[in-house]
């Protein structure tokens, strides 16, 4: 009977010790909470997204720092794709003089385009350990046409949403967006059913990228593809010039030039055109510009 009545007691004081208004327990559950934050947050931390894209012409020195310090700095793995271009060794021997003066852990060259088997394997096993991967100018079309096969294009997605820094200059920032402009179109005329479009990388959800846009006046096909897809944000970038974009939001322009940012949404065929120029920063989920914040000091 006694060992009967020693079992109820420690009974009792176990379940008092998992009652919710018990201090431990309170302080194991707070604790559980905290732990679970930090890891949510680390991982958090550990994949942002993040683009630098340069609308072609002289890459802006800020763009290049950016993507190397994104990419880990010294400990950066950098690979270097050429399939836009149509004179490949060329295009790597001129990006790999901009990344010249940062020292970096590797600093290699995708295989050129068309891939065989072989090819094929080594791209992937390159891809693996890459924590930057930027695209060189030239021809989009010939990025994707690698990329119809889906393996290489669902890898490539799946490395920047673990993340890997992603930049591209020209015909490498326009194969970003999905749809991707082809380059075809009527410049004279604002219709975007005669813009030619096809599917791109598609890393920058709800936007359609444009490059060389005020030099080469481009901004007559961009208007006509955002009134055709009024969701759609439409971005042209011009030559000189980047713009650096963390966790597929907060979008920085840096360079000499200027970014064009057009918005058809909800405005009934109209659009509202942003303007902006180094320094300046946009929300590409807000559709607004990110103003700085002005301190006020009064005179004593």
């Amino acid at each position: 009977m006694r060992e009967k009545s020693l079992l109820k007691v420690l009974h009792r004081e176990k379940m008092k010790n998992l009652c919710p208004n018990n201090p431990l327990h309170k302080f194991f559950r707070r604790l559980q909470n905290l732990l679970l934050i930090t890891a949510i947050l680390t991982l958090t931390a550990a994949a942002q997204e993040r683009l630098v894209l340069i609308g072609g012409g002289k890459r802006p020195p800020e763009s290049i720092a950016r993507f190397v310090d994104w990419a880990g700095r010294e400990k950066a793995r950098i690979l270097i794709v050429t399939w836009a271009s149509g004179v490949t060794e060329e295009s790597f021997d001129g990006i790999k003089k901009d990344f010249a003066a940062y020292k970096t852990a590797s600093f290699e060259n995708a295989p050129f385009a068309p891939l065989d088997a072989e090819e094929r394997a080594v791209f992937l096993s390159q891809l693996k350990t890459a924590t930057g991967i930027f695209f060189t100018g030239g021809d989009q079309n010939r990025i994707m046409d690698v990329l119809q096969d889906e393996t290489l294009l669902n890898a490539l997605r799946e490395k920047y949403d673990a993340g890997a820094v992603f930049g591209g200059t020209s015909a490498g920032t326009a194969a970003i967006s999905d749809p991707m402009m082809t380059g075809e179109a009527d410049l004279k005329i604002i219709d975007g059913a005669k813009v030619g479009v096809r599917k791109g990388l598609g890393l920058l959800p709800n936007t359609i990228l444009d490059q060389h846009f005020i030099v080469r006046q481009r901004q007559n096909r961009l208007f006509g593809l955002i009134l055709k897809n009024p969701q759609t944000l439409g971005i042209g970038i011009d030559e000189d010039t980047a713009l650096l974009v963390e966790n597929n939001r907060r979008a920085e322009v840096v360079g000499t030039s200027a970014v064009m940012f057009v918005d058809a949404h909800r405005r009934n065929g109209a659009m509202l055109i942003h303007l902006l120029k180094a320094g300046e920063s946009f929300d590409l989920k807000k559709r607004k510009i990110i103003f700085k914040a002005i301190v006020v000091t009064q005179k004593r």
